[in-house]
Parts: C-alpha cells; sequence; structure tokens
C-alpha cells in the first residue's frame, strides 16, 4: 500500500467526504507525522506497506487529527496495536 492510498483511507476515517488543498496537505502531513512517530516508538515502516503497517498508520493519522481539538489521551486501540508490533517484532528477533 502507498502513501496516497493511506491518504483515502485516512480520510475515509475521519469521515471526510471531500477535502479542498489544504485539508489534504493537512492529513498528508498528519500521516508523515504519524510514521514518524511510530518510527521513534521502534518500528521502522517503508512502503510498500503491509496491511497491518496502513492500518497502524491510519489509526494513528486519526488519532492526531482528533487530538487537536480535544486533549484525549490516545485510545487504547492503538497504544495496544503498537504495543503488539512492538512485541511481535521483538519475540520475532529473538
Amino acid at each position: 500500500m502507498k502513501k496516497e492510498d493511506l491518504l483515502t483511507l485516512v480520510q475515509s476515517n475521519l469521515d471526510l467526504i471531500s477535502v479542498d488543498g489544504s485539508r489534504a496537505q493537512q492529513l498528508c502531513f498528519l500521516v508523515d507525522a504519524a510514521i514518524e512517530l511510530i518510527g521513534r516508538e521502534g518500528l521502522t515502516l517503508t512502503e510498500p506497506y503491509t496491511n497491518e503497517d496502513a492500518n497502524l498508520i491510519v489509526m494513528y493519522a486519526s488519532y492526531l487529527y482528533r487530538k487537536r481539538a480535544t486533549d484525549e489521551p490516545m485510545p487504547r486501540m492503538l497504544r495496544w496495536a503498537l504495543n503488539n508490533r512492538i512485541f511481535g517484532r521483538n519475540a520475532d528477533g529473538a
């Protein structure tokens, strides 16, 4: 899955029917930020993304979009997905 596909999935996840140019740039920025923040957690994601990687990126980018309007903490589902990937990777490498 490529970055363009991720943008479409984030848009759908956020229930945004159509977006203007500035909103599209914002979503692109959030996808890039999500990839970097996931990397900071210790996971390296590269294109083409697997479905599992894409789902993680979409969840994280959507969380970042929603977080801008509220101070809600990271959803448990996202934290668990990150932890499962991190621990799964560590178990595979051990």
